[in-house]
């Protein structure tokens, strides 16, 4: 029997400022939202354009906390997390779900605040990954020759 497998690993830029709220027992609880761009090329001109996906993020605990403080609306982040589902009745009645990434991992990229910095600090390693294997998303070999 195969294994169960839910992972994602996404690299994108805030679209909002994140938003800190608690639980009822106090616990911190983070939402952001990204947006991460899909490389198409169009059939008609040729012309490479980028589609932009938008993701619905959850952080909890200390690294909620630290998402609130150090990120802004447009500050490239990494995420590496699993896919859950949410059920829910709206106020009007009506049922509510959605897909959401819950993070275990946040990795802040590029500068602070102001933006400064780039290119320092840009290198993710998933969480669970040990030892030197490292992504090195700020470099990426061109998509020009991908048939796809």
């Amino acid at each position: 029997m195969a294994a169960n497998i839910n992972r994602v690993v996404l690299v994108g830029n805030l679209t909002r400022d994140p938003e800190l709220r608690s639980t009822g027992g106090g616990t911190p609880v983070c939402s952001l939202r990204i947006a991460v761009n899909t490389r198409r090329k169009d059939q008609a001109t040729g012309e490479w354009t980028d589609k932009p996906n938008y993701f619905d993020i959850t952080v909890w605990g200390n690294q909620a906390e630290s998402c609130n403080q150090y990120l802004s609306k447009g500050r490239p982040v990494a995420i590496d997390g699993r896919l859950e589902w949410r059920e829910w009745e709206a106020q009007d009645g009506t049922k509510r779900q959605a897909v959401e990434v819950v993070a275990d991992s946040v990795q802040f990229l590029g500068g602070g605040r102001d933006g400064g910095g780039e290119g320092e600090g840009n290198r993710f390693v998933p969480a669970g990954v040990s030892g030197g294997s490292e992504a090195d998303f700020a470099t990426s070999p061109a998509d020009d020759d991908i048939p796809f």
